[in-house]
This record gives C-alpha cells, structure tokens and sequence, in this order.
C-alpha cells in the first residue's frame, strides 16, 4: 500500500524575483526558513539537507534563476520519494507570486497519517517562507534544531508548551507574545502562525518553531536572524533548549 501525492501552495509577497530566488535557491536563504542545514550546488545540481539522522540528497532537474527551480530525490527500495518545485511570476510594483509544489510518494499502511503531518508542517515551512520576505528581507539565519523526547500525550504536551510561553488555550495567529526563552532576554513579537501539529513565532531578531515530529517527538526549529548569533552560541542553545524540553515534559501531567 501507498500513496502519490501532490500539493501547490500560493503565496504573493511585496519582494522582487530576485529575493524570492535567494530565499529558494540558496543554502542560507532555505536555512532561514525551511528546516535544519542545506547545501544547493549548481555545478553539480544538487541540493542536500541534513535534519538530524536524516540527510537527503536530491537532483536539480529545473534551474531557470529568478523564475524556475525544480528538484527530487531518487525513490528508495520502497518507492518512496519527494519532489519539489518553484514557480516565480514577478508583478507589478515590486510584488512577486511565488508557488510551490511538492509531489511524491508514501509508501505503507499509515501513509495517510505521515501525508497530514507533511501537508501540516509544510503549511508552517511556507508561512515561515512569507514571514522571512516579509520582515527579514535580505537577511539570513542560523538554524537551531532541538528534537525533544517522544511524546504519548500530546494533547497535554500542547497544553504545557502554550503555558510556558504565555500563550492561551486559543492560541490563534496575530496573538501577541511576550517571550522569555532559555537562552536569552524577554522578547516580544507575535504568534504568525498555528495549526493541529506546530506553532510558530516571530521576534525582532528570531522565529521560533514547535512541530509535531511524525516520528513522535516534539522538535524545537528556529532560526535566529541576529547577525552577532555564532555557530558556538547556536551549539550551547540547542543543548540549552533540550533541557527546556526535558524540564517542560517532566512536568506536564501537573500543569493541567
């Protein structure tokens, strides 16, 4: 059993092609808004990811800069595969339509379940896309990846994560926020987006990221758009964030 699948997102954003492009097209514009570390190589068109354990490699088959960029991977003994494109279409007075499609296939029994996790989180990855052209425009970020313990009760995990963030049972997109993390000062900003599996928020200087892993974990994803950040501080941080998630789960079952 499985499942071919194919879903285009639309976003329009006040940003010429040639920013769209960078974010797209580039390592650190993906890193700023997608997820873990990424490598685009057109000499030997490729783009390679590496989320934790995972480390895809997939081919550019499309490069046309500033209008067109296309990529896959290879199916595996199973068939599974992944495929993504991009379509830019510049407007007029400086607004581009930006469209992306990801197609591919689930291989298993439980491919319904893993196809909503991919259809959720990638409904995060592009309002996160839209957030960057928005309010980070020609800047990138360091990626900080936390994967959390696995999660059974994720109803009450949800409960306890919105609780320590100040955040209310409703939680809807435009809520404000008022954020004292594990690694650094109270900020504020704005919840910028929300669904059934991850919570997204913006701060002057960073976006941070709670999803629900399909694996079963709970993974922190941010990206921090500060340009003092440094690779040893994004190390001690993404310790510093598993032990707040360490210490937000041990006390879950009580803050309910």
């Amino acid at each position: 059993m499985g499942h071919e699948f194919n879903q285009t997102d639309r976003i329009e954003v006040p940003a010429d092609p040639e920013q769209v492009w960078q974010a797209i097209a580039t390592g650190p514009g993906i890193d700023s808004w997608f997820m873990g570390r990424n490598d685009v190589d057109e000499a030997t068109a490729t783009v390679r990811q590496s989320f934790g354990d995972f480390r895809p490699t997939y081919r550019i088959s499309e490069w046309e800069p500033m209008r067109r960029l296309a990529y896959a991977n290879e199916p595996g003994p199973d068939g599974r595969f992944v495929a993504y494109e991009f379509l830019i279409e510049g407007r007029d007075r400086s607004s581009t339509v930006l469209r992306m499609a990801t197609s591919g296939f689930l291989p298993g029994d439980d491919w319904n379940d893993e196809f909503e996790a991919m259809r959720l989180g990638f409904e995060m990855f592009f309002s996160t896309l839209l957030q960057c052209l928005l309010h980070f425009p020609g800047r990138t970020a360091l990626p900080l990846t936390v994967f959390g313990p696995s999660i059974t009760d994720w109803p009450a995990t949800w409960h306890a994560l919105r609780d320590r963030l100040g955040l209310s049972e409703q939680v809807r997109a435009g809520d404000p926020l008022v954020l004292t993390g594990p690694t650094g000062p109270t900020e504020t900003g704005e919840v910028y987006f929300v669904n059934e599996q991850t919570l997204g928020l913006r701060t002057p200087e960073a976006i941070y990221r709670f999803m629900q892993g399909f694996g079963g974990s709970i993974i922190a994803c941010h990206s921090m758009f500060s340009a003092d950040y440094t690779e040893d501080e994004r190390r001690v941080a993404e310790k510093v964030w598993r032990a707040w998630f360490d210490n937000l789960l041990s006390g879950k079952e009580n803050s309910r």
